[in-house]
């Protein structure tokens, strides 16, 4: 009886290791998968943010400078401009002075 009274306490044991065990390792594979999970997530969200934050840098940048050079385009149209009515002005001024 002695000896049946042990086997059934090794077993119990043995049992309760295992399941322990069992457990222990579950928890720490879930665990590292979901923390693997966590910080390619974060990974892919930082590089994906860089690289919206790298693109809008970029857009703004383009268009400003389309912009800048659309006024730059604006102003030397406008200086042409001027300068051809100063110079037509002071071509019709000589004329007018040389006929005098």
């Amino acid at each position: 009886m002695l000896v049946v009274i042990v086997i059934i306490i090794v077993v119990e044991v043995v049992v309760v290791v295992v399941v322990v065990v069992v457990v222990v390792v579950v928890v720490v594979v879930v665990t590292v998968v979901v923390v693997v999970i966590v910080v390619e997530l974060v990974v892919h969200v930082v590089v994906v943010v860089a690289v919206e934050i790298v693109v809008v840098v970029v857009k703004v940048v383009v268009e400003v400078a389309i912009v800048v050079v659309v006024v730059v385009m604006i102003v030397m149209v406008v200086v042409a401009v001027v300068v051809v009515r100063v110079v037509v002005v002071a071509v019709v001024v000589v004329a007018v002075v040389v006929e005098v």
